[in-house]
């Protein structure tokens, strides 16, 4: 049995970059192909071993909460209809033995904060984080990105943090660590910022929405303050951790695919497009026509 029971998934963010698409759905909702992106990362977890599921909700976040409930009306019309198969998609979006539990955010105070209203529910356990809008894809017979954290976790008994490489110009966006080789894919973390600018960013090697973490993070979530852009990040309370505890950054294998932005969104959209068994042949010959046409 795994180490890490629970999960928490922050979702109270506005969506801004979508609009007007999140005006009246939470991004967490978008689709790709013809799952929510929070699905995806609840399957995700669930892949992990992972059976609690702890959302830390806004307003106008109810669809999410819809998504993971019993769809009464919807499942007695395709069971009148004898539409079977359709029918246990819906009944299995949440397995029999996952536990769903939502919590509000009552203000929108960062990342660190959503981590931090979760401390009544995960009390004095490990548990995992994952951000929806970072969408992880794996190849065939290659465990899930959060799987592969947690078997480091089983053996390091440490935080681990999901990261990877990105262009210079780009560190103002993600958390940036410092970290010198440990083993294989993993590299212990000697420093770690929120948003450098890219001159004086320590390295171009990124937190990514992938956490695995310590109970011991809640005390310091509890007293660091508010940090960069007016709230309280997740980045500083993981660097007050490391006077403590070991950090080590996992080089995971997979995919990621930055579906808080339009470009990366649609870039996720078409690598599942092509590997779903409905579409993956069809779309794949309409890219090839659309490809011969534009040049």
């Amino acid at each position: 049995m795994t180490l890490i029971r629970k999960a928490v998934f922050p979702v109270a963010g506005l969506g801004s970059r979508f609009l007007p698409a999140t005006k009246a759905q939470p991004k967490e909702m978008l689709p790709v192909v013809d799952k929510p992106l929070i699905q995806y990362a609840v399957e995700e977890a669930v892949a992990a071993g992972i059976n609690e599921m702890i959302f830390i909700t806004g307003r106008n976040k109810r669809a999410i909460e819809d998504h993971f409930d019993k769809a009464y009306e919807l499942e007695s019309e395709l069971e009148a209809a004898g539409k079977q198969a359709l029918l246990e998609m819906v009944r299995t979006v949440v397995p029999k033995n996952i536990t769903c539990i939502y919590i509000r955010q009552s203000a929108p105070l960062g990342l660190g904060h959503a981590v931090l209203c979760a401390r009544p529910v995960v009390g004095n356990e490990p548990f995992a984080v994952l951000l929806a809008d970072d969408f992880m894809d794996t190849d065939a017979g290659v465990r899930p990105v959060l799987a592969q954290m947690t078997d480091v976790f089983e053996y390091e008994r440490c935080s681990v943090l999901a990261v990877q490489d990105v262009p210079r110009e780009h560190t103002r966006q993600y958390g940036i660590v410092s970290a010198a080789p440990y083993r294989a894919n993993l590299e212990l973390v000697s420093g770690i910022v929120e948003k450098p600018q890219p001159e004086v960013a320590p390295s171009t090697l990124a937190v990514v929405g992938r956490y695995v973490l310590t109970p011991r993070i809640f005390d310091y979530l509890e007293n660091i303050g508010i940090g960069t852009g007016g709230e309280i990040q997740l980045t500083d309370g993981i660097a007050a951790l490391m006077a403590s505890e070991r950090v080590l950054a996992c080089r995971y294998h997979g995919q990621r695919y930055d579906c808080g932005s339009k470009l990366g969104y649609l870039k996720a959209m078409t690598a599942m497009g092509l590997k779903h068994p409905e579409t993956g042949a069809g779309f794949a010959e309409f890219l090839k026509e659309l490809s011969a046409r534009a040049a």
